[in-house]
C-alpha cells in the first residue's frame, strides 16, 4: 500500500474549471473519503487520481512516484465503480480472476488468490454462479474482489454503494470498512452521502465547486468546520447560524446577540461587520432564566430525542434535545448557548474565524 499526495491539482474542462488547485494528503493505510455534492468535482479528482483523467496542472504521487501524466495501467490500483461494471457472460470466478489471468499469471497462483479473495468477501458458495442471478450486494462483493484480488497500491471507490437500497447500503457500508481494517489498505472512497463519510471514513475532505473547503477527521470537521458550507452540509439537522452585525478582537471572548452577551472561544483573529454565530442543535440548552429567548414553531419527535425548530431575533434555528424535555408551539423559551462549541463566522466570506479551540483543525486544501 502507499501514501498518496494531490498538490495544486486543477482540471479544466474548456473554459470550464472542475477542480481548482486542491492539496490534500491521504496516508498509508487511511480509508479516505471525497465528500461533497453532485458537480463539486470529488470523482473528477478520482478519476484524476486513478488515471482516467489528465490534471490540467499539478502533480499526483502515489508511493512517492510522480504519476500524473501515466496511464491508469502504469499506476498499479484498483477501481470500483458504482454500477459494478461486471462482464455479464463470465460466472464470479471469472469475473474475480479476469485481472490475473490477462497478466498472464500462472493458473494455479490465480486459484489461489480468487480463493483467498472469496474467503475474505464470504462469496465462496457463488463462484460458479453467473453474474445475472446475483443481488445487487453479491455484485458489488464481486465487484470489489475484482480490484483486491490484484493486491494493488490503492484502492479507488466511486460512489460503490450508491445503487443499493438504504437497509444493504448501511450493511455493505460496515463490511467495507471491516474489509479494510483487516487488509490494512489504502482507499480513497467518493460519496455524497455525509452519514457514509463519517461512518466509514478516518479523514474526509469536503468539496464544494471544485475548491476543498476542508479536510481532516471526521469529528474535527463535525466540531469545527472551517466554512459555513462544511458547517451545513455534515450535520443532520446542520448548524445553526445566528447572523449579526458585530466585531471581535484579537483575544475576544464574547460577542452581542442583540445586547446579550454571548461567550466563545477566545478569537485568535479581528473583524468587524457581518458575522455569523454558528452552533450545533445539541450544543443549545432551553434555561427560563435566559435573556436571549425565542418562540417555538415546531416539534419533531424522533425516539429518544427531538427536534424543536425556534423563531429568534437572528432567524429559525433547531434545537436537539431529550424527548421528555417538554416544548409547546407558540410557547416562549430562553436559550443558553455551549460557549466551549461555538464558532464565528465571517457572513461574507463564509470562512470560520480562527479561535483557541479550533485554530488546530481549520485544514483548508
Amino acid at each position: 500500500m502507499a501514501q498518496i499526495r494531490i498538490h495544486n491539482v486543477r482540471k479544466d474542462f474548456g473554459a470550464f474549471n472542475a477542480v481548482k488547485s486542491s492539496t490534500f494528503t491521504v496516508e498509508d493505510g487511511e480509508f479516505f473519503m471525497l465528500l461533497g455534492p453532485s458537480g463539486c468535482g470529488k470523482t473528477t479528482t478520482l478519476r484524476m487520481m486513478a488515471g482516467l483523467e489528465l490534471p490540467t496542472s499539478g502533480e499526483i504521487y502515489i508511493g512517492g512516484e510522480e504519476v500524473g501524466m501515466k496511464r491508469a495501467s502504469e499506476r498499479d490500483i484498483a477501481f470500483v465503480f458504482q454500477m459494478f461494471a461486471l462482464y455479464p457472460h463470465m460466472n464470479v470466478r471469472r469475473n474475480i480472476s479476469y485481472p490475473l489471468v490477462s497478466q498472464g499469471m500462472r493458473k494455479a497462483e490465480v486459484a489461489k488468490r480468487v480463493a483467498e479473495v472469496a474467503k475474505i468477501l464470504r462469496i465462496e458458495n457463488i463462484l460458479d454462479k453467473p453474474i445475472g442471478g446475483l443481488s445487487g450486494g453479491d455484485r458489488q462483493r464481486v465487484a470489489v474482489g475484482r480490484a483486491i484480488v490484484r493486491n494493488p497500491k490503492a484502492f479507488f471507490m466511486d460512489e460503490p454503494l450508491g445503487a443499493l437500497d438504504a437497509e444493504f447500503r448501511e450493511h455493505m457500508a460496515q463490511e467495507l470498512r471491516a474489509l479494510h481494517d483487516r487488509m490494512g489498505a489504502t482507499t480513497v472512497y467518493v460519496t455524497h452521502d455525509q452519514l457514509e463519510a463519517m461512518q466509514m471514513g478516518d479523514k474526509i475532505v469536503v468539496m464544494n465547486h471544485g475548491v476543498v473547503e476542508q479536510f481532516g477527521k471526521p469529528q474535527e470537521i463535525y466540531d469545527w468546520p472551517a466554512t459555513k458550507f462544511v458547517a451545513k452540509f455534515i450535520g443532520s439537522p446542520p448548524m445553526n447560524f445566528l447572523e449579526f452585525d458585530g466585531s471581535v478582537g484579537t483575544g475576544g471572548t464574547h460577542v452581542s446577540l442583540a445586547g446579550h452577551m454571548v461567550r466563545v472561544p477566545m478569537s485568535r483573529e479581528e473583524h468587524a461587520g457581518k458575522l455569523a454565530l454558528g452552533v450545533r442543535p445539541e450544543h443549545i440548552r432551553f434555561n427560563d432564566d435566559s435573556a436571549y429567548r425565542g418562540r417555538v414553531i415546531a416539534v419533531e419527535y424522533l425516539g429518544t430525542t427531538q427536534i424543536v425548530t425556534i423563531d429568534t431575533q437572528h432567524g429559525e434555528i433547531k434545537v436537539r434535545t431529550p424527548s421528555h424535555q417538554v416544548a409547546h408551539v407558540e410557547e416562549l423559551i430562553g436559550l443558553d448557548f455551549d460557549s466551549r462549541s461555538l464558532t464565528v463566522f465571517n457572513s461574507a466570506t463564509g470562512a470560520a474565524l480562527v479561535s483557541e479551540a479550533n485554530e488546530g483543525v481549520l485544514r483548508r486544501g
